[in-house]
């Protein structure tokens, strides 16, 4: 089992370009399943703006290729969703 301070160590890279997009800030998961759905990344253009929100990335699990020892490769990033509001998702009752 990996913790979350282990996969926050692990750079996040686009695999069709090479491009790095950060570390993991946090996941979202599926209260019902308990399963990760998605990977969530503070922005790094914004990562210390000292005025600004700082925007997260939102991956989704399936965009996920493999989570190697120090990396994470990801594909088809070009439909993330970037967002400047806290991510949390809805708890259904």
């Amino acid at each position: 089992m990996v913790k979350l301070s282990e996969l926050q160590l692990k750079e996040v890279i686009i695999v069709d370009d090479g491009r790095r997009l950060g570390h993991i800030s946090d996941l979202e998961i599926n209260t019902n399943t308990g399963k990760i759905t998605a990977i969530i990344l503070m922005s790094k253009d914004k990562r210390n703006s000292l005025f600004g929100k700082v925007d997260e990335l939102v991956i989704r699990w399936d965009q996920i290729i493999r989570i190697g020892s120090d990396v994470v490769l990801v594909k088809d990033v070009h439909d993330q969703t970037l967002s400047s509001e806290p991510h949390f998702s809805k708890i259904d009752k």
